[in-house]
């Protein structure tokens, strides 16, 4: 049986990679901290006989004993919200986290996946983001804790595979939503979801213009999985290519639920994305990849999900 670790597996899209693994035969070596993952992420896991958790720190020295087969490394704060609350941590999970990881790879001889996202980016230039795009980042304002952690994580990563030729794979995630994203999240679906279930005022943030691109997280882990089934060692984007603006999104959310909420406006926090939306071209030809969930889909199962958080 092939092992897998998986860094941050109690958080909202590592929990569901733990998930998808252990269907395809693996046995899975969760990691997490909960410094914002979750027990309850993968409380339906730990009587899993293939499943075995972790409560660790990467940024310290990771120890495991065996052969490792496939190190999947998601552990980092995602959220504004998050980051910016602990920018420290955020930092040194995406420069001393990834440096341990990629040094337990090399190791155990193990090919390693790591999540970075659309935010190495910035408040694109570009539009659609195609892979060749270097960004344009604020590397001292509130969001370049999380921007350079995840930029440093790639060419810390890419560094590995000239230097040790390491088998790498990078995945740059886009705006994913769906079950076990905490409620308190404060990304616009979860947010949104939550007050309209509430009938509270749904908070827009700016005019509501700024656009964003969502991928129900179902799409979201079979890219992950067909990445890592590849031998392409540069960053890829995985994301749903259909972009909304914040608005619409909004009206969506709001005609799903039937909710009673109105839009309250809030000023435009500093350096936040006016475009987001991948150019995902290079997914399709390499992993014959794209979402298939519908956005109504995906809300209507994400609500069925937060209906029962609540």
């Amino acid at each position: 049986m092939k092992h897998a670790i998986v860094t941050g597996g109690a958080g909202f899209l590592g929990s569901h990679l733990c998930d998808t693994l252990l269907e395809r035969n693996y046995h899975v070596t969760c990691i997490d901290n909960f410094i914002t993952g979750s027990p309850k992420n993968i409380a339906h896991l730990t009587s899993h006989p293939n499943f075995t958790f972790t409560e660790h720190d990467v940024t310290k020295y990771i120890q495991i004993e065996g052969p490792i087969d496939a190190i999947f490394h998601f552990a980092s704060p995602a959220s504004p919200i998050d980051y910016q609350k602990i920018p420290i941590p955020t930092l040194k999970v995406g420069a001393l986290g990834t440096h341990n990881v990629l040094g337990l790879a090399k190791a155990k001889k193990a090919t390693i996946l790591l999540a970075s996202t659309s935010e190495v980016y910035g408040d694109p230039l570009v539009h659609p983001q195609k892979e060749d795009y270097w960004g344009n980042v604020n590397p001292i304002g509130p969001r370049g804790c999380y921007d350079e952690a995840k930029r440093f994580l790639e060419a810390m990563t890419m560094a590995y595979h000239r230097v040790h030729g390491l088998k790498t794979r990078i995945i740059r995630i886009f705006n994913t939503y769906g079950p076990r994203q905490r409620l308190d999240d404060g990304r616009a679906i979860p947010t949104f979801i939550t007050q309209a279930l509430k009938n509270e005022d749904i908070t827009i943030f700016g005019d509501g213009s700024q656009t964003r691109s969502f991928c129900y997280v179902d799409d979201l882990i079979s890219g992950i999985y067909k990445l890592f089934q590849s031998d392409y060692s540069y960053p890829v984007n995985i994301g749903n290519p259909t972009e909304l603006t914040i608005h619409e999104m909004a009206k969506k959310v709001i005609e799903v639920i039937h909710s009673k909420s109105k839009f309250i406006y809030k000023s435009l926090p500093q350096d936040d994305p006016k475009t987001r939306q991948p150019d995902i071209t290079l997914a399709k030809k390499l992993l014959q990849w794209e979402p298939k969930i519908s956005l109504e889909e995906g809300l209507k199962r994400s609500m069925d999900y937060f209906k029962r958080s609540l």
